[in-house]
C-alpha cells in the first residue's frame, strides 16, 4: 500500500541489556530461575550488576531488537518506548537509531532512571534475565503517536509491557488505531511467567485485536493452561487467525486459517553462545518476511535464520547484514 512509511512499528520497553557469563551455582545463589525474566527492584538490579563480574552493555529490550533485526533485514522499522534523560537513556536512542530503526518517544522529565536488564549466560547458553524496568512500563497514551501506528503495515505489541495499567491503554489504543486503518496488529506473549500475571487479559486481546501471535512452547502451553504442545496450538488456532509458534531445537509451526500447519525447521548452530534475542530475531524475520510480501514458509525460514545468526555471538543483535544472510540462503 502506498500509504505504507513503515514495515512493521514496534510498542515496547526501551531496555539497555547489560550481559555477562555466570554458572549455574550463582544462578542459584540470587535466586534467578534459570531461561526466565524476572522483575526486580533498583536496589536488587544495583547490588547484582556489582556481584555479576565483567559485562557488555548494549540497548535492548524484546520488542526493540526485533525492530533492529527487521531493520538489518532492509526493512522500514520504527519504536516505541520510554526512556529518561540519563546515560543509560542515551546510550539506548542512540544505539537504536544507529541500526536504522526510526525512534523519537520523548525521554520522561521524572526521576525514574531507564530500565536495564543483567542478563546472565549459563555455560550452555541458556540466558535468565533480571529485569528493572524503570521508567519503561510508563509508556501511556501520550506516547502512541497515531500517524506512526496508522503509517505501519504491521503494529507489534510486546507483552511484558502489560505489568502496567498505563501501557495496557496504550496497547488498546495502539490496536484500535491500527484497526481503524486496515492494519495488522501481531503479538509476542514474552515470557512463560508474563503469562501467568495476565492470562485472562492475554486472551481477551488475542481474540479480540491480535492477527498474528507469537509465542514459544512454553508460554503457549502456559496461556491455555495445557501440557501438550499440539492441544495449546489448537486452541490458538481458536482464538487468532495466525499463531506462529517456536520450540528451539525443534524449530517453529505457523498456524494460519486457510493453511495446514507449515512445520519450519531449526538452521543448526555449534556452538551456541547465547539464547537472548532468538525469540526476537525470529519475530525480525518472520514479521519482515510478512510485510514484505513472502509466503508464510519463507517468513518462517526467515525467522529461523535470524534466531540462528543471534544464538551463535553474545548478545541480542545481529553483528552482520541479515539482509545479505538471507541473500546467500536464496531466501530474498
Amino acid at each position: 500500500m502506498s500509504d505504507i512509511r513503515f514495515d512493521v512499528v514496534g510498542i515496547g520497553n526501551a531496555i539497555v541489556d547489560v550481559i555477562g557469563r555466570c554458572d549455574e551455582d550463582f544462578l542459584a545463589r540470587i535466586g534467578a530461575p534459570k531461561g526466565h525474566m524476572r522483575l526486580v527492584d533498583a536496589g536488587t538490579v544495583g547490588g547484582l550488576y556489582q556481584a555479576m563480574g565483567p559485562a557488555v552493555e548494549i540497548s535492548g529490550g524484546s520488542v526493540a531488537n526485533t525492530m533492529v533485526g527487521i531493520a538489518s533485514f532492509g526493512g522500514r522499522s520504527a519504536f516505541i518506548g520510554k526512556i529518561a534523560q540519563d546515560e543509560f537513556g542515551r546510550i539506548f536512542a542512540h544505539d537504536i537509531r544507529a541500526a536504522g530503526v526510526f525512534f523519537q518517544t520523548a525521554p520522561s522529565d521524572s526521576r525514574i532512571p531507564t530500565a536495564r536488564s543483567l542478563i546472565l549466560v549459563t555455560p550452555d547458553g541458556e540466558r535468565t534475565m533480571n529485569t528493572f524496568l524503570g521508567v519503561s512500563p510508563d509508556l501511556d497514551r501520550g506516547e502512541v503517536d497515531p500517524e506512526v501506528i496508522r503509517s505501519a503495515g504491521i503494529v507489534y505489541l510486546e507483552g511484558y509491557l502489560f505489568d502496567r495499567p498505563e501501557a495496557k491503554e496504550a496497547f488498546r489504543q495502539a490496536a484500535g488505531l491500527a484497526a481503524q486503518a486496515g492494519r495488522k496488529v501481531a503479538l509476542s506473549l514474552s515470557d512463560a511467567f508474563c503469562v501467568d500475571r495476565h492470562r485472562a487479559e492475554f486472551r481477551d486481546l488475542i481474540r479480540s485485536s491480535v492477527n498474528i501471535l507469537i509465542a514459544n512452547e512454553s508460554e503457549i502451553t502456559s496461556l491455555y493452561q495445557v501440557d501438550a504442545f499440539e492441544e495449546a496450538a489448537r486452541l490458538a488456532q481458536s482464538d487468532t487467525p495466525m499463531a506462529v509458534l517456536t520450540r528451539s531445537a525443534r524449530g517453529s509451526v505457523i498456524y494460519a486459517r486457510g493453511h495446514d500447519p507449515i512445520p519450519i525447521p531449526a538452521v543448526p548452530v555449534d556452538p551456541v553462545i547465547d539464547t537472548t534475542g532468538a525469540g526476537d530475531l525470529y519475530a525480525a524475520g518472520f514479521l519482515y518476511g510478512i510485510a514484505s510480501g513472502r509466503n508464510l514458509e519463507v517468513a518462517g525460514r526467515l525467522g529461523s535464520l535470524a534466531a540462528a545468526e543471534v544464538i551463535g555471538i553474545l548478545g541480542a543483535r545481529p553483528q552482520r547484514k541479515l539482509a545479505a544472510l538471507a541473500r546467500s540462503h536464496g531466501l530474498v
